[in-house]
């Protein structure tokens, strides 16, 4: 009985413990983490802690945004967590997400998880077309993808078909063009194929320039009505307000610079606009819902307390950061620089191995045909000696009938012939015989002089063994240069608002001076951007005729406008119109 009731006890114990508690899920761009969070924590607290558990310090940047009925939130930070509006389900689901993207990504993103994390985000948004991308930029962008995981291209690895299996172009480009998969493999990797050197960071940073001059980049949408009941959208971002046609989302119908802003605010549904220049008109807006009112506004000063902060000096903090991250880019650059040496050295070993091993073999042969010669010489020479002998003899036995048809003449001199016509016959067979003895003669002579010959020949063979042998000796007496793994060197490291009217003011202070900025921003930008416009124009040549034009979506055909009028998401930035 008393152990029942100390189990019960338990229990009860264990219960009020856990209920103590609620878990999260935070799902980011790289990772699904999993929380355990008590119950007073306010939103600050959660949001601390998935920052420090992913090592990033540049938390202005982002937020954890949930999802609650047809629209999203993003969490406060004030507040406490479970004090919002959303499903109770444990686990509780975050996106860690960018919710504020930077003006100039290489000059404001600081650590290399920040960076990453833009860079995945970004990626995603362009491949589920939430941002507009041309087919050319997706090419390009594409292969910084590919150089981001794979590093430096390299065609003994990267064999056609490598990236088969890898998601890298919006589906209404593929869809665009008659080109097929392996045609735009062979295109992205051409590219690729250029950006040997790039670490990861240096290819996601790239991604990022390019990406951040697209139309669509860095702004939310929200569908409102302007006082006459028409339909538009708002779009929020990091230079702006601007306001779009729904059927065109690339170029704003009016856009208001955050340094020509005044005042915004929200009473309700209708939002108001106030401008820098009191003599402009307010421009005011309904949306469907509060809560989206609410969300506005939240992004509206956010990117506002970014735009100021950009222009003054940075805090400590980022200071300290940045020189952090110069000293670190610094010891990376000298690790990679040492890592090319070693790989130079190894290289160079290899081919200094290679070249020993070419020229072992290369004297094996010689040795091998200097030993085929030598027996080649052998058997000529014994050949020439038989030869030799057999002419000698030869020789000897003309020589042996010379003399036996001399005799025979002298007989035939000797003996008496008594009438004319045997004196006449006897003179012929002694002409005969002299001819013969004289060929007899010429042709031991020419004998002779053959056997001489075969002599001579069979001292130049002997001498050719003799020398064969000399040579055979001396290419047996090298000694092979050691082949030694310690000649290599070793390997380096492979590599709310609950109250029913709110406003929000900006300060008046330094704005015209904000202005002049960003003039002198934009001109120093379209100067950078002409190199990139140049490859990107070369892209689009080499894949346009490959267009199929009945497939081209109203984004496609707007942004060709815009093209061949020079319009740009910058060119109407900075001008105020009448709706």
């Amino acid at each position: 009985m008393a152990s029942v009731l100390a189990s019960k006890m338990g229990l009860s114990s264990l219960r009020r413990k856990q209920a103590k508690t609620f878990n999260v899920a935070v799902v980011t761009m790289d990772a699904d983490l999993e929380f355990s969070c008590e119950l007073k924590w306010k939103g600050k607290d959660l949001f601390e802690l998935v920052c420090r558990t992913l090592g990033l310090r540049e938390t202005w940047f982002f937020g954890l945004r949930y999802d609650v009925k047809d629209t999203v939130a993003w969490l406060k930070m004030d507040k406490k967590v479970l004090d919002h509006d959303m499903p109770k389900e444990e686990p509780i689901v975050f996106h860690f997400l960018a919710k504020f993207y930077p003006e100039n990504a290489e000059e404001e993103l600081v650590q290399d998880i920040t960076q990453h994390l833009f860079f995945l985000q970004v990626k995603k948004s362009i491949l589920e077309e939430e941002i507009y991308c041309p087919p050319e930029a997706s090419v390009l962008l594409a292969s910084y993808a590919v150089h981001a995981k794979y590093g430096d291209y390299d065609p003994n690895v990267h064999k056609p078909g490598f990236l088969s299996q890898e998601e890298l172009l919006p589906k209404r480009v593929i869809n665009l063009y008659q080109m097929t998969a392996e045609m735009w493999e062979e295109r992205i990797t051409v590219c690729y194929a250029e950006h040997r050197g790039r670490t990861r960071d240096e290819a996601e940073m790239e991604y990022l320039k390019i990406a951040q001059d697209l139309e669509m980049y860095g702004i939310n949408y929200f569908s409102i009505r302007n006082k006459k009941g028409t339909s538009l959208l708002l779009g929020v971002d990091a230079l702006g307000l601007h306001i779009y046609d729904p059927s065109n989302k690339l170029t704003p119908k009016i856009s208001f610079p955050w340094n020509e802003i005044r005042n915004i605010s929200y009473s309700d549904k209708e939002f108001a606009i106030k401008p820098l220049d009191k003599r402009a008109d307010v421009f005011k807006f309904n949306s469907s819902k509060l809560r989206v009112n609410k969300l506005i506004l939240q992004l509206c000063i956010g990117n506002h307390d970014l735009f100021i902060r950009r222009r003054r000096i940075d805090s400590l903090e980022v200071q300290q950061m940045k020189m952090q991250a110069r000293e670190e880019k610094a010891r990376k650059q000298m690790e990679r620089q040492r890592l090319e040496r070693e790989k130079q050295l190894r290289e160079e070993a290899e081919r200094a191995r290679d070249k020993l091993e070419r020229r072992l073999i290369q004297l094996q042969d010689e040795a091998h045909m200097a030993n085929e010669a030598l027996l080649r010489s052998e058997e000529t020479a014994d050949l020439l000696a038989e030869k030799a002998q057999i002419a000698e003899e030869e020789a000897k036995l003309l020589a042996q009938k010379a003399a036996e048809a001399e005799q025979e003449m002298q007989r035939i001199k000797v003996t008496a012939i008594r009438t004319e016509e045997e004196k006449r016959l006897m003179e012929q067979k002694m002409l005969e015989a002299e001819m013969l003895a004289l060929k007899m003669a010429e042709e031991s002579e020419r004998r002779a002089n053959e056997a001489d010959q075969l002599k001579q020949d069979l001292q130049e063979a002997r001498e050719s063994e003799r020398k064969a042998k000399n040579k055979l000796l001396e290419l047996t007496s090298k000694s092979p240069v050691p082949l030694s793994a310690n000649a290599l060197p070793p390997d380096g490291p492979n590599f709310n608002f609950s109250m029913e009217n709110l406003s929000f003011d900006f300060k008046d202070t330094d704005m015209k001076r904000l202005s002049m900025e960003i003039e002198k921003e934009k001109v120093e930008y379209m100067e950078k951007s002409k190199h990139l416009q140049e490859q990107l124009n070369e892209l689009k040549t080499e894949i346009e005729s490959l267009k199929l034009k009945e497939r081209e979506t109203p984004l496609d055909i707007l942004h060709n406008e815009n093209t061949e009028k020079g319009t740009s998401k910058f060119t109407k930035l900075f001008s105020i119109c009448v709706l």
